[in-house]
């Protein structure tokens, strides 16, 4: 079975579209990535400008013609942060739906943790133990801890890359006094999550698992053999730390010269810096690793564990 998932995040409206069968496991057959970057939509009443929301329609738009086109028997279509707390958000999401001609589940952001856990979970298996995840979004930050499928604690701050960089961060370059209040705000925001998760054992895992979070760890992290041959990215706190002042003094157009800094990263990666650093600071994290996984294959994986698999096509019982 073909199947898509739509994820329309604060940064991009992404299309993930995959071969799927009950047991197996997804194979991804196209990805289609808009950039949006929809923090900078925001009017100062919090609801998305005209231009915003058309730029989501015509995301939405295109997204359907490329399901269609690739056969996809059902699309799942999923919206984050930054639509789901828009002061105009239902107008929004309504008019998402008319261009995608279904609905959007719009998930809050203990249940983007949840989804993104589950997927961590599967890569990593259940040999892994006890795990605590990162992910950073444009909107928000998600942190979740566990050793079963889903996690037992799960939280969600107001610290995405988006959110922070027009907030704090709005100079080109930002400048170390500014990168001092991210990180002060930052502290405070995950006081009451590090207080949360006090009780949980100490992680045999430490993963992230955003594509900030990879960009990141392409441009401070290395490389370790991984399983069957497949490679992993290890980022170490320290090295990250290193690398702040760095990013903080080169303009944007400079950033995305470095290593793993994609064009439409250029202007957030010094926030997800930060924000990382700080909360792995806050969880005395020494090193991370990445998962390819994140919160398109939780949603994917949720919905083949809803398929039945007791009646396999074709064979008589």
């Amino acid at each position: 079975m073909r199947l898509g998932v739509l994820d329309i995040g604060s940064n991009t409206v992404h299309l993930l579209v995959a071969d799927v069968r009950p047991g197996g496991r997804p194979h991804a057959a196209t990805s289609q990535r808009t950039v949006l970057r929809l923090m900078r939509y925001l009017e100062p009443d919090g609801t998305i400008s005209e231009h915003g929301v058309q730029a989501l329609v015509d995301a939405a738009t295109q997204a359907r013609a490329t399901a269609e086109a690739e056969n996809v028997v059902e699309l799942l279509a999923t919206a984050t942060s930054a639509v789901r707390e828009a002061a105009n958000g239902a107008e929004v999401i309504a008019r998402i739906e008319a261009a995608l001609g279904q609905e959007l589940q719009v998930l809050g952001g203990e249940s983007e943790a949840r989804f993104t856990f589950l997927a961590v979970r599967r890569w990593f298996g259940w040999s892994a133990g006890q795990i605590l995840l990162f992910d950073i979004g444009g909107g928000s930050l998600e942190i979740a801890a566990g050793s079963d499928e889903l996690p037992d604690v799960a939280a969600s701050v107001p610290l995405g890359a988006g959110r922070a960089t027009v907030e704090f961060l709005p100079e080109d370059p930002p400048g170390e006094t500014a990168v001092d209040a991210l990180r002060a705000h930052a502290e405070k925001t995950l006081a009451p999550v590090v207080e949360l998760m006090t009780d949980q054992p100490r992680p045999n895992h430490v993963v992230g698992s955003s594509k900030a979070i990879r960009s990141l760890a392409k441009l401070a992290g290395y490389p370790s053999p991984g399983w069957s041959g497949s490679e992993r990215m290890l980022l170490p706190r320290q090295a990250l730390g290193s690398w702040i002042p760095r990013l903080a003094r080169l303009p944007a157009s400079a950033r995305q010269e470095l290593p793993g800094i994609t064009a439409d990263r250029t202007f957030q990666i010094v926030a997800a810096a930060v924000v990382l650093r700080t909360a792995m600071t806050a969880m005395d994290v020494d090193e991370l690793e990445v998962s390819p996984w994140a919160l398109r294959e939780g949603v994917l994986l949720r919905y083949i564990e809803s398929l039945s698999w007791w009646e396999p096509s074709g064979h008589a019982s």
